[in-house]
């Protein structure tokens, strides 16, 4: 049965993951998506358009970074 452990355990993460997945997916729509967060850089002009995304940048480091911390936790 202990080969079977290792299979069960990926199991359960995945199916954890797609509900996350989904819940995010579901909310999209009512939460404003990252990019327009206060501390992202938007320079217009006439012919010239920069868009650099630093507070979004940030906190999809901090949260990808809680994620891998938690997966290499269960392992």
């Amino acid at each position: 049965m202990e080969p079977f452990a290792h299979t069960g355990k990926f199991l359960i993460i995945a199916g954890l993951v797609i509900i996350v997945l989904g819940a995010v997916l579901m909310l999209a729509g009512k939460v404003p998506f990252p990019g327009r967060l206060p501390g992202d850089i938007i320079i217009e002009r006439k012919n010239f358009t920069f868009y650099f995304p630093l507070a979004t940048s940030i906190i999809l480091s901090v949260i990808l970074t809680l994620i891998l911390w938690i997966l290499s936790k269960i392992r």
